[in-house]
Order: structure tokens, then C-alpha cells, then sequence
């Protein structure tokens, strides 16, 4: 099992330099690919602001929220529960968090559900995840 961030989970549907190697790292992972529930809310956020950029069209928008709905379907992610248990490890995350450590509330659901599930390590592009990561325990990654 691995656990993903959006930011990562992304590069399999939007076209960025790091998109090659991510999408043959998880078409080809042998095991569950392991996301929080925040990440299905958030990844079409993604898809809607290269739409309300123009960097996408209309089309491009519906084919990338298809391929991800029809991903979803088939048991391509295993969705990690965004509870009260996720949410109040977050909130204690910050009573113990160094003062110099940056880190957004949506990225702290993402590291808090990767501890909260066991990983060492969360699969990320996200560069105050990146920073924060090891202040959990959590080894940040970019490549397989």
C-alpha cells in the first residue's frame, strides 16, 4: 500500500512535466493506491481551475473528471475516511508542531490521515507537505 496526496494523485489526469513517471508508478503499483477522502473534493478542484484559467477547455475538463470518475469506479483508489478521528489528529498536530513549520489545514487532513493509517511515507509534490512531513514521522516522496 501507498498513500498519495492530491498532488500527486493529479499528475495521473493533468498533463505537467511529472506526469510520465507518476502515471507508470501507479498504473503499475501492485498494491492498493491509498488516498484521503479529501483528495476526491480536491482533485476536481484542481481539474475546475485549469478550466477557470483557460488552460483547459470545456472538453478537456469532462474528459479528465470522466477518466477520474470511472477510476474510481473500477477500484483504481482506496479511499482513506475523512472522520472526527482524522479531523481532531489535525487540530492536535498544531498544539505540537515546531513554530517554524508551515503547514495548510487541508495538508495537515492528508499527513494526519497518513499517520493515522500507518504509512512511513506519503507520496507528495506539495511543498509545505514536503517540509512538514518528517515533523510526523512521515518520509515525503516524489518518485517511486
Amino acid at each position: 500500500m501507498i498513500f498519495c496526496d492530491t498532488s500527486y494523485a493529479a499528475k495521473l489526469y493533468v498533463p505537467e512535466a511529472e506526469s510520465p513517471v507518476v502515471r507508470a508508478h501507479l498504473e503499475t503499483y501492485p498494491g492498493e493506491v491509498c488516498l484521503s477522502e479529501l483528495a476526491r473534493a480536491e482533485l476536481l478542484g484542481v481539474f475546475h481551475r485549469r478550466l477557470r484559467e483557460g488552460r483547459w477547455t470545456p472538453a478537456d475538463f469532462s474528459a479528465a473528471a470522466r477518466q477520474f470518475q470511472q477510476d474510481d469506479l473500477a477500484g483504481f483508489w482506496t479511499w482513506l475516511p475523512l472522520d472526527a478521528v482524522i479531523t481532531q489528529a489535525t487540530a492536535q498536530l498544531y498544539l505540537t508542531l515546531p513554530p517554524g513549520v508551515f503547514l495548510r489545514t487541508a495538508d495537515g487532513l492528508h499527513l494526519a490521515t497518513a499517520c493515522h493509517h500507518g504509512f512511513a511515507e506519503i507520496f507528495t509534490f506539495d511543498r509545505h507537505q514536503t517540509l512538514a512531513a518528517p515533523s510526523l514521522g512521515l518520509r515525503p516522496r516524489d518518485k517511486p
